[in-house]
């Protein structure tokens, strides 16, 4: 073998266990899974089925079973709802959030809408913001037959963990921003462990290390690294959050996750821009688990308490 062929496998870029880049430009993800279709769900009755929206995006609906409906006919919340892994991985088809999205769907019960957007580096951001824009708007548009009979688009909700939590801020504000009068103004996001950081650490963090590289890795033209304000929106500069175009606001936080300072201080000023409107925002935290443990301990005790805490959020009036 060749020196120049040896090179080839030298890694430039260890974002274990997320994503591997070699010098030679092969990918290695060794989280991915493979896809699991859509289909009714023996243990929730749910029903799925997936929708292109573009030659690169889908979503997957979800549609509780009739007996989960509320009595009188009356429509459902919507949850649009964006998968994590740190903008390099994950798929609205993998079998852990096909797994959560039924769940959570049977829980609220709600018409769930799952996006699957472009990933880095084949794709770096702005990408997958473009995708999750589009996948909402075409939700707010009431074009699939589940969301204009069964939907209710008065309450209509974003959730999303990690990455997909940052997506959710980041839909939130641009809704708020880019239209003086919103057509659907958001009932409410849920941010789960939601992927913020900043150049200097709070809290316990460590220095930015991994967090830094992996942000500036799939977003190359970041503003001011690790302050760009879709990385870290309490940064100087960062648009206010009073502009966040939602009534309420919950976040979910993991005791064993190093997010969860960014998290908490995310609630935090989110009740001062709300003029210390504290009810307006629901922190939880989850003791004793770690960072989106509930994707891969489904059965633990923490995790039925998170669904059953983001079910009466988005369920109550």
């Amino acid at each position: 073998m060749s020196s120049d062929a040896g090179d080839d496998d030298d890694v430039v870029h260890d974002f274990r266990p997320l994503i591997v880049v070699y010098k030679s430009g092969r990918l290695e993800r060794p989280l991915a899974t493979p896809p699991v279709p859509p289909g009714t769900d023996a243990a929730t009755g749910v029903a799925s089925r997936d929708v292109r929206l573009s030659a690169a995006s889908f979503v997957r609906l979800y549609l509780p079973p009739p007996c989960a409906a509320v009595a009188g006919g009356e429509r459902l919340p919507v949850v649009v709802y964006f998968h994590g892994g740190g903008f390099v991985i994950g798929s609205a088809a993998s079998p852990a959030y096909h797994r959560c999205l039924n769940d959570l769907a049977a829980a609220c019960p709600a018409v769930a809408v799952s996006v699957d957007y472009r990933l880095a580096p084949e794709h770096p951001l702005p990408a997958a913001y473009e995708d999750s824009a589009a996948a909402l708007a075409w939700v707010l548009s009431a074009a699939d037959p589940w969301l204009a009979v069964h939907g209710d688009l008065s309450r209509v909700f974003l959730a999303g963990d990690s990455a997909g939590g940052n997506i959710c801020h980041h839909l939130a504000m641009r809704h708020g921003l880019t239209s003086q009068h919103p057509p659907h103004r958001l009932k409410g996001i849920v941010l789960i462990h939601p992927w913020f950081w900043g150049k200097e650490p709070i809290g316990g963090e460590a220095a930015a290390g991994d967090q830094k590289g992996l942000w500036e890795f799939v977003c190359p033209d970041a503003a001011d690294g690790a302050d760009d304000p879709r990385m870290n929106p309490t940064a100087a500069g960062a648009p206010g959050l009073e502009n966040l175009a939602c009534e309420k606001v919950m976040v979910c936080v993991a005791e064993g996750d190093t997010l969860r300072w960014r998290g908490r201080a995310y609630a935090e000023a989110v009740v001062r821009a709300r003029g210390g409107e504290a009810a307006a925002v629901e922190l939880l935290e989850s003791e004793g688990v770690g960072h989106v443990f509930y994707l891969f301990e489904p059965g633990h005790e923490k995790a039925d308490e998170l669904l059953r805490r983001i079910a009466a959020f988005i369920s109550a009036k």
